[in-house]
């Protein structure tokens, strides 16, 4: 057995497999910690200067970091980075032209809180944004569409569910965006209804664009070898509440209820049925 054994690669492979289990472990503790700071942030207001926004530059980073880590623990490294990179191309392309034109969400422009540009027009935390939602959407639409993952229309359906929870994410991210921490204002429009100033055309652009980036990066995000019974990953969900809670400390701290009432619900919801789904 002991001269088998390396032919298989096994014995290469479980060192490298526990290392990245390691690191993903410390990248998750470091999102944990810089999240809780930004909440803390975000609750206390007074106590800190307008102009420190590197905790959450910081808590963007590290997101889109153990969200990248944990995928490449069940595909293949370079599956997951043009994955990564392709959601980052579209979606930022999207959003850059949305700055410029005003084309497909509305007529928008970034503030100098937003971060540094890249090519002058677009924040650099942008496409890691547009990584997060998708990747960590996409997984807990998997856990909420598991009893259903040997369907013929399993793959259709997924993308659906993915690109309704971008939706959800960006109900709760645009008032954490506009109204506490002003990284980007919207400009009137003659439609009747807006969410905190984002119009219904932000959220009409919003499912087109992840439509667009599921098409493109879903074939790099299959497994080609899967096994019998993959175990259920919690990690997107549990990614995707913490920043959720975020969204509903923030919006009621600055008294924003319904916005803090829709992301409370919304996650609860959402929570139920991937864990429902999870053990099913």
């Amino acid at each position: 057995m002991d001269q088998i054994a390396p032919a298989t690669g096994r014995p290469s492979e479980q060192p490298s497999v526990n290392r990245l289990k390691i690191v993903h472990w410390i990248c998750f503790g470091l999102f944990v910690a810089v999240l809780g700071l930004v909440v803390l942030k975000t609750v206390e207001p007074i106590r800190r200067p307008e102009t420190i926004h590197w905790p959450e530059a910081a808590l963007v980073l590290l997101t889109a970091t153990t969200t990248l880590i944990s995928l490449s623990r069940q595909l293949p490294g370079q599956n997951v980075l043009l994955a990564a990179a392709v959601v980052a191309l579209i979606g930022g392309g999207a959003q850059a032209i949305g700055a410029a034109t005003a084309i497909p969400f509305g007529p928008y422009f970034y503030t100098e809180a937003a971060g540094p540009r890249l090519f002058g027009l677009l924040p650099c935390p942008v496409p890691l944004i547009w990584i997060i939602v998708i990747l960590n959407a996409r997984g807990v639409g998997r856990l909420m569409l598991r009893p259903w993952r040997k369907t013929r229309v399993y793959g259709f359906r997924l993308i659906g569910v993915t690109a309704a929870l971008a939706l959800i994410f960006d109900f709760g991210l645009e008032p954490f965006a506009v109204r506490v921490n002003d990284y980007w204002l919207w400009q009137r429009m003659k439609f009747p209804w807006d969410w905190y100033g984002a119009p219904v055309t932000n959220f009409v652009g919003w499912v087109v664009t992840a439509l667009l980036i599921l098409a493109f990066a879903t074939p790099l995000l299959i497994n080609k070898k899967p096994a019998k019974s993959p175990p259920p990953d919690y990690h997107p969900l549990i990614v995707w509440l913490l920043l959720n809670l975020l969204f509903v400390t923030a919006a009621f701290t600055h008294q924003l209820w319904l916005a803090a009432g829709f992301s409370a619900v919304a996650g609860i919801i959402v929570a139920a049925f991937a864990i429902r789904g999870a053990r099913w």
